[in-house]
């Protein structure tokens, strides 16, 4: 490969304060990789919803508290695709490694290796793990530094385009179904099913052989969750999504999976399973706002709740994998690098049906 040529500065998507508006900053240092890192030119980024939830000072920690140990000013962005252009010094483990190859920029960015978390195949728990979302800056940016030890290395014939929003969305969506325990044939509840994570989950379903009913509402939704999979659509805002899956199932579903990051999305969803059934819990409502479930209905018919923050990254190739063989589809709409502030716009009105990628390099 030909020489490349590395600016010295960049633009980037920088936010000041927590709650502060998006400013694209066109002299930000372009960073020099270090000791075993490599630096990558992001090519397109997915927009996701812990990003909008970030900027606006209502990403929650583990205690429902807004999290604001954060890097300011900061660069936000973890659904990145990039290129790489340049191998750091002291590269430990070069195999896969090349100028030219293609990298994912995901929600962790570095790990410690060594706590029981990470042993444990469980890294995404890291007791010592940072992460593009708080710690370091992210994809909204023309280049980005990553650790050359804990990179996705992604195959040379997957679509950059498509293949960003399954480095979090759905990786988490992956994550969420396999949770959830669904065999061929199970039914499954999808609720908020045409979102960027939504849209998702329904194909990786789908791919485990389940029978997905779709929970959402809006213009379009019902033909576009359909369009992806799934077999029944409840519009909640004139239906009961309750007594519809009881209709359905007769017994209620093996499993629901709740994506949209709303409080309500969560009211009465442990009323649709069935004896034995999994609620496998995805959006994260800002504030604090608790599951509700009397006691005597999570005992007597034994039902199962899991939480799912994303996965590991052998989970992500397997993730990336589905999509790469066509098996799932991300459905995703390009819109300029430009466009970050009114795509947060939308998204908080909920007007985008899958996912919005942005295109960063030129």
């Amino acid at each position: 490969m030909g020489f490349i040529n590395i600016p010295k500065t960049q633009t980037v998507a920088l936010v000041r304060e927590i709650g502060g508006t998006v400013e694209f900053k066109t002299d930000y240092p372009v960073p020099t990789p270090g000791r075993n890192e490599v630096l990558a030119k992001v090519l397109y980024t997915g927009v996701c919803q812990s990003d909008l939830h970030t900027k606006s000072g209502t990403a929650a920690g583990p205690d429902g508290i807004p999290i604001t140990k954060i890097k300011l000013p900061h660069v936000g962005g973890h659904e990145g695709i990039g290129k790489i252009v340049s191998l750091g010094p002291d590269i430990q483990h070069a195999a896969g490694l090349k100028v030219g190859g293609l990298v994912g920029i995901r929600f962790s960015s570095r790990i410690c290796r060594r706590c029981e978390f990470c042993l444990a195949g469980t890294e995404q728990y890291c007791t010592a793990s940072t992460n593009h979302l708080h710690h370091e800056d992210g994809s909204f940016q023309e280049y980005i530094a990553l650790d050359a030890d804990y990179l996705t290395v992604l195959p040379d014939d997957v679509d950059p385009v498509v293949m960003g929003p399954v480095l979090c969305a759905g990786l988490t969506a992956y994550k969420a179904v396999l949770n959830a325990n669904v065999r061929h044939g199970n039914w499954l509840v999808v609720v908020g099913a045409g979102g960027g994570l939504g849209h998702l989950a329904v194909q990786y379903a789908r791919a485990q052989g389940a029978s997905v009913i779709g929970v959402d509402t809006g213009p379009g939704r019902k033909e576009f969750v359909h369009g992806i999979g799934a077999q029944h659509f409840i519009d909640f805002a004139t239906e009961d999504p309750v007594k519809k899956v009881q209709e359905i199932t007769g017994l209620g579903a093996h499993a629901v999976v709740v994506t949209a990051g709303n409080a309500k999305a969560f009211a009465h969803v442990c009323d649709m399973l069935r004896v034995g059934g999994t609620l496998s819990c995805v959006g994260i409502p800002p504030g604090r706002p608790c599951l509700e479930i009397p006691i005597s209905t999570l005992v007597i018919k034994g039902l199962r709740i899991r939480g799912n923050l994303v996965g590991s990254l052998k989970e992500c190739m397997e993730a990336v994998d589905l999509v790469r063989r066509g098996v799932v589809k991300p459905v995703v709409k390009v819109r300029p690098f430009r466009d970050l502030p009114q795509v947060y716009e939308e998204m908080e009105k909920g007007d985008i049906s899958g996912r919005v990628v942005l295109q960063i390099a030129a």
